[in-house]
């Protein structure tokens, strides 16, 4: 087994727990629920972009051929949307955890529609998964399997990628949307505590 692929595999393991994660965030009925699966997903997140920051940085001042200078270039694809999911996704992440808390304190509190839908939000489920799908060229390259070696494979693969992100992103706004729907149409007191988690 190739170096790189030994430094790829642990990173690229560790997004595509993130992205399963965060598609199975919303599903919990009960606010300690929410809260253990949302701590799991931000240590995760945490882990997937130090591991990721770290050799992209190893990558940069190295002026190689290396094991860390190929497996930065594996996961120049991922650069990007790591990137937006430290920007963005992480914020929303810890700020899920410190909302659920509040409604944690009983074993079978229920999770308000509110932190459901914050938890459904396409900013962080899709930022996830497409980092966790960016890895896999990547991987996959580094073991033998080139998915842009052939001609006119780049333009195939690059489309069906696009076209993938996009329904994962359609996917998840309407699944956002219907929760969102609930937690509005709640008793007013219930309504809001959903407003606020909303805003997530």
């Amino acid at each position: 087994m190739d170096g790189h692929l030994i430094v790829l595999l642990p990173i690229a393991g560790v997004w595509l727990a993130a992205g399963l994660l965060a598609e199975r965030l919303p599903r919990p009925h009960r606010a300690r629920a929410l809260r253990r699966r949302t701590g799991w997903l931000l240590a995760l997140t945490v882990t997937g972009l130090g591991l990721t920051a770290a050799v992209l940085a190893a990558g940069l001042t190295s002026a190689g051929t290396g094991t860390i200078d190929r497996a930065a270039a594996g996961l120049a694809l991922a650069a990007a949307p790591a990137l937006l999911v430290a920007v963005v996704t992480a914020r929303r992440v810890r700020r899920l955890w410190a909302g659920a808390g509040a409604f944690a304190a009983a074993p079978e509190t229920p999770a308000p529609h509110g932190l459901r839908a914050a938890a459904a939000h396409p900013l962080i489920g899709l930022p996830l998964q497409a980092t966790g799908l960016a890895t896999v060229p990547g991987v996959l390259s580094a073991s033998g399997l080139d998915l842009f070696a052939g001609p006119g494979t780049t333009g195939a693969a690059v489309t069906v990628a696009a076209l993938g992100v996009a329904a994962i992103g359609v996917r998840q706004a309407l699944r956002h949307s219907r929760l969102a729907e609930r937690a509005v149409t709640r008793q007013p007191g219930s309504a809001r505590a959903a407003s606020a988690a909303l805003h997530v």
